[in-house]
C-alpha cells in the first residue's frame, strides 16, 4: 500500500504486512459475504483504509484505551485503526451478523489480538464503557451522540474529552445545527483535505463531538 506508506511513513514492518494484506482479505471474503461494493473494492486502500486512518491523523489515543466502532460494518475504520495502534483495545459492533463475521475472520487472519467483534445494536451493549465511539456513514450526529452518550467512560485521559470521532461526507453544518443546545459549542471539524491529497476527500470531514 504504497499511497499509505507515504502518509504514513513510520510504520512497523508487522503494520506494513497486515495492510498489505487487506486487499486480498476482503475480495477473498466480498466474493463469499458481499460487504463492500465492487467499486469500493478495487478502491480499497484510499476509500476504506486511508480513510479510516484520518481519524488517526487527527487524534492519538493512549495505550490501553478503549475505543468503540458502532456500526462497523465490514470492520471500518476499526481494523485500519487497531493495526495502527495495537495497544489500544477496538471493539467493533454492528448489528449485521454476516459483517460481524467478516469483521472476526479478518482480524483472526491479521493476528490482531486487540480487536473484538460484536453482532450487537448500539442499545445492547454494556454502558460507561468506551473513551471514544468512532463511526462512519451510520446515523447523524444527534442520533449518534444520543445512542453513544451512555456508553462513554466518565473519566477522561486524552487531550479530548470522551465523545464521538465520526468520519462525514457532505454538507456537515446541518447536523451540528441538528444537536442539542449550540452543537458547534463542543464539536470540531477536520477537513481530511489539509492531510490527504487525494481529490475522493474533497468534502470528506473528521468531526469530534464531545460527550
Amino acid at each position: 500500500m504504497k499511497t499509505l506508506e507515504r502518509y504514513f511513513p513510520d510504520l512497523t514492518p508487522t503494520q506494513r504486512e497486515q495492510f498489505d494484506r487487506l486487499p486480498a482479505l476482503y475480495s477473498d471474503w466480498n466474493a463469499k459475504i458481499n460487504v463492500i461494493s465492487r467499486q469500493d473494492i478495487d478502491n480499497l486502500e484510499e476509500r476504506h483504509v486511508l480513510h479510516s486512518l484520518a481519524i488517526a491523523k487527527g487524534f492519538t489515543f493512549l495505550p490501553g484505551a478503549h475505543l468503540l466502532d458502532l456500526g462497523t460494518g465490514g470492520g471500518f475504520p476499526g481494523i485500519p485503526l487497531a493495526i495502527l495502534f495495537p495497544e489500544v483495545r477496538f471493539t467493533l459492533a454492528d448489528g449485521t451478523g454476516k459483517k460481524i463475521t467478516v469483521v472476526r475472520e479478518i482480524a483472526e487472519a491479521l493476528g490482531l489480538k486487540n480487536v473484538t467483534a460484536l453482532h450487537s445494536r448500539a442499545e445492547d451493549l454494556k454502558p460507561y464503557t468506551f473513551d471514544f465511539v468512532l463511526s462512519r456513514a451510520v446515523a447523524p450526529l444527534d442520533k449518534l451522540l444520543l445512542w453513544s452518550q451512555r456508553l462513554l467512560k466518565k473519566k477522561h485521559q486524552h487531550a479530548y474529552p470522551n465523545g464521538i470521532i465520526a468520519l462525514k461526507g457532505g454538507k456537515i453544518k446541518p447536523e451540528i445545527d441538528a444537536l442539542p443546545g449550540k452543537g458547534e459549542d463542543y464539536t470540531e471539524v477536520f477537513p481530511i483535505s489539509t492531510w490527504f491529497a487525494e481529490p475522493f476527500f474533497e468534502e470528506k470531514w473528521v468531526v469530534y463531538v464531545q460527550g
